[in-house]
């Protein structure tokens, strides 16, 4: 039997038993949303680390790195700065110790705050959540290219995630990762000096693709519809400008990422949160360089045929096609493709559940029924998650550009939702009409960004930015000038949010 084949269905069985064994732990509805807050610092790297690097990193970022080289380093390296400010947040996240973002908004401003928390938050996560069903679907064709179709595939993994996250929600999210991460880590870093060693070396690589590819500000305009790949913007402050706009969004995603916080709100202590960020950020800043280095180098192997139609499957093309001739080469090909699939079903598990987490906590039991018993809750939280599932491979199936979708969920959390987090933890003088203001333009400005209307009534050297400029600029004013106009929050208010059990 085909070794990949294999590997795939040992991981599939093996995530289904993780999620199983987890079930009978799951009785109330801390243990669903927050895994009884007993995580410690190594399962919380393992589940930080695989629900941030996902799709968005290994096809969205993979495409970048095959298209443009090392400049693609520019959208991980958002999220480098970004964890690098979570080492201080991470304790003062769990000090708060509640279970989701929207809590957070409504102890800190008030119920407006929260319920458009938990808009921008659905818009933003079934958007990620989206994109890996793509991923799913186009590894499972590259797999079974006579049997299942890419769009097949998508309705596949679609039912395969929802039926494990459902199962036993945060504590089988965060179980699942320590296997998926430990798989992907070793998988990745194996696969590289092989890879180079057969085509090779370094040297081999840098000979056969053109010197852009290795500098840090290289041909890079990758999201935005108006350039396409021979039509890049001249000049280096409009290569800087390019840049940023792909840092910022990712650097402003992680900063507020509820998923994050979630984990964070599960930690077993506030020393577990912050060990837990120290070991993510080895880990991301090696498994990000891995995947675009891998990328570059698929992209002097493979220059032309079916790969340069569709770049976003160099990763798993590779692995697929680069990895031949012995026994141990296929094994470690196939290995590769198992970690990227699994990769793919850890994030989309994460901002799956994270939302339906609101719908549930944020909605139904703050709103609907307060009192609803744990049974109930269970309940509720399961069909959440397979709604929220169904909506989301709505939007994968009419979606193609992966580097597109990440962009624009990335940017409706970083315009909406990130500055009025670190406001709350950093500024005192932020107010509530300033934090409903600004989540409120954040998304406005994002969602409507791209329409006819901005195109038609703005400039097309304004018009034709990536969204994440207006729209956080936007948002910022909001929240500065609208806090400053206001009265601004109570001791007694502040007192209560800071000691908030």
């Amino acid at each position: 039997m085909n070794p990949t084949t294999v590997t795939l269905a040992l991981i599939v069985l093996t995530l289904l038993t993780v999620s199983l064994t987890r079930l009978g732990k799951v009785h109330t509805r801390a243990d669903y949303l927050i895994a009884g807050r007993s995580l410690p610092a190594f399962v919380l790297v393992f589940t930080l680390l695989s629900s941030w690097i996902g799709s968005g990193s290994l096809l969205g970022g993979a495409e970048n790195a095959y298209r443009h080289g090392f400049a693609a380093l520019w959208q991980p390296a958002g999220g480098w700065a970004g964890l690098a400010l979570i080492y201080f947040i991470a304790p003062r996240a769990r000090r708060f110790a509640q279970y989701t973002i929207p809590d957070l908004l409504e102890a800190r401003y008030n119920q407006t705050a929260r319920v458009l928390g938990v808009l921008a938050i659905l818009f933003t996560y079934t958007a990620i959540t989206s994109y890996q069903f793509i991923g799913g679907g186009d590894i499972l064709h590259l797999i079974f290219p006579g049997s299942i179709t890419a769009i097949h595939g998508r309705y596949l993994i679609a039912a395969f995630v929802i039926v494990f996250t459902a199962i036993a929600g945060m504590s089988s999210v965060a179980y699942m990762d320590v296997a998926i991460g430990l798989l992907a880590t070793f998988t990745l870093c194996a696969a590289l000096p092989v890879l180079l060693h057969n085509f090779g070396g370094w040297s081999a690589v840098r000979a056969a693709l053109p010197a852009s590819h290795f500098r840090i500000f290289g041909d890079l305009h990758p999201f935005n519809s108006y350039y396409g790949p021979n039509l890049l913007p001249d000049g280096t402050h409009e290569r800087i400008s390019s840049a940023l706009e792909i840092f910022l969004p990712t650097c402003l995603l992680m900063l507020g990422n509820q998923s994050m916080y979630q984990k964070f709100f599960s930690a077993r202590s506030e020393k577990d949160a912050s060990r837990a960020v120290a070991g993510w950020i080895i880990g991301t800043i090696i498994l990000e360089t891995v995947i675009v280095a891998l990328a570059v180098a698929g992209s002097a192997i493979f220059p032309a045929g079916e790969v340069h139609d569709h770049p976003r499957e160099i990763l798993a093309y590779t692995g697929l096609h680069a990895f031949t001739g012995s026994r141990p080469l296929m094994l470690l090909g196939a290995l590769l493709i198992g970690a990227i699939f699994a990769k793919i079903v850890s994030t989309a598990n994460n901002y799956l559940f994270s939302p339906a987490a609101n719908l549930v906590n944020d909605l139904f039991v703050r709103y609907l029924k307060p009192r609803a018993s744990n049974k109930e809750i269970l309940l509720v939280s399961r069909a959440m998650v397979v709604l929220l599932g169904l909506w989301a491979l709505y939007q994968g199936l009419h979606t193609e550009s992966v580097l597109k979708k990440s962009l624009y969920a990335y940017t409706i959390y970083s315009a909406a939702l990130t500055p009025v987090i670190l406001a709350a933890f950093y500024w005192r003088r932020a107010t509530a009409s300033a934090a409903v203001a600004s989540i409120f333009t954040g998304t406005f400005v994002t969602v409507f960004w791209d329409t006819a209307f901005i195109h038609t009534h703005l400039p097309a050297m304004i018009s034709e930015r990536d969204a994440i400029f207006p729209a956080l600029l936007a948002s910022l004013v909001c929240l500065v000038t609208v806090s400053l106009l206001t009265q601004p929050p109570t001791e007694s208010h502040l007192r209560a949010f800071a000691e908030n059990p």
